[in-house]
């Protein structure tokens, strides 16, 4: 069988990602029992734990104490931090970052700031807040929101946003 399209054309979605973490327990905690994430399976001998994202069947998370992909006896070769974002509804927002922080996360912007008011991408549009893992990976919740692209605008505080979409709360 042959195609003109690109492999992109028959991918529907990102199916799972992987961390490198210092410590599996540790980690397992947090994304138990900080973030709610349903544990899909643990394999003590590999040192692995997989999370279900949004339901079973739907996305996974692999936490790897001893990364596979991982090569020498440096832990620095293990430990690469990494960046991946949660997709939530923008609805949900405001519930998502109060149970968040009752659990003890600290939100940051775009920019670093310790804040509670997401930064928007005007290019998606997207609001997102950030934090971080045990380990220093860069979490996101992001919601995407309604309306037209802005990319013009650049990045923005959930606030200006509003302001400048004249959107109500």
């Amino acid at each position: 069988m042959t195609t003109n399209q690109s492999p992109a054309a028959f991918i529907t979605g990102l199916f799972e990602t992987h961390l490198a973490v210092a410590n599996l327990e540790c980690s397992m905690e947090f994304y138990e029992k900080v973030m709610g994430l349903e544990l899909a399976m643990k394999e003590q001998e590999r040192r692995v734990a997989f999370y279900w994202i949004g339901g079973q069947g739907r996305t996974a998370l692999g936490l790897w104490e001893k990364p596979p992909w991982a090569s020498g006896t440096n832990p620095k070769d293990q430990m690469i931090t990494q960046h991946f974002a949660f997709e939530i509804d923008f609805v949900n927002l405001g519930r998502t970052v109060a149970a968040a922080k009752q659990r003890g996360i600290e939100m940051r912007n775009f920019f670093g700031q310790i804040t509670d008011v997401p930064s928007v991408f005007g290019w998606m549009p997207a609001a997102s807040l950030y934090f971080n893992d045990p380990d220093g990976h860069l979490l996101e919740f992001l919601a995407k929101l309604p309306g037209k692209r802005r990319p013009e605008i650049g990045v923005v505080s959930l606030d200006e946003w509003k302001r400048l979409n004249q959107s109500p709360d």
